[in-house]
């Protein structure tokens, strides 16, 4: 059976456009920048496209924010992530080879982490404001 050609819309390079430039976003997030410029843009569309994304491998799933939205993420190499507690703030890190030995040695040595880690905290904005 033949490869089929996948369609791309005006949508779909905008989201890839977006998530290149941001890096992580929610189907929200993507709705409210698409809608500047097509303010015709259902919240529908953007979830069929980023859900297509990620059934095809372009997009990955980070952490969620505070309300639990699917948060997107477009660097697809292994990585971790610091999230801030207060703002929803989200950066890519690399804590595997300092955090990962630290944190399987006190789980046990019949355990072993698959997967990203998330470390948490409040990121130097949410801190200024703090104090």
């Amino acid at each position: 059976m033949p490869a089929t050609k996948e369609r791309t819309s005006k949508y779909i390079t905008a989201i890839r456009q977006l998530m290149a430039q941001h890096g992580h976003a929610t189907n929200h997030e993507l709705l409210e920048a698409l809608r500047r410029h097509y303010p015709e843009v259902s919240a529908t569309t953007v979830h069929r496209i980023t859900a297509r994304m990620h059934e095809r491998g372009e997009l990955q799933l980070a952490p969620s924010g505070h309300d639990g939205a699917l948060r997107y993420d477009a660097n697809l190499a292994p990585h971790d992530h610091f999230l801030c507690n207060q703002c929803g703030f989200i950066r890519d890190a690399q804590l595997g080879e300092i955090i990962r030995p630290a944190v399987e040695a006190a789980i046990g040595s019949d355990c072993s982490i698959s997967g990203s880690l998330t470390v948490s905290g409040v990121c130097k904005n949410c801190y200024k404001n703090i104090i």
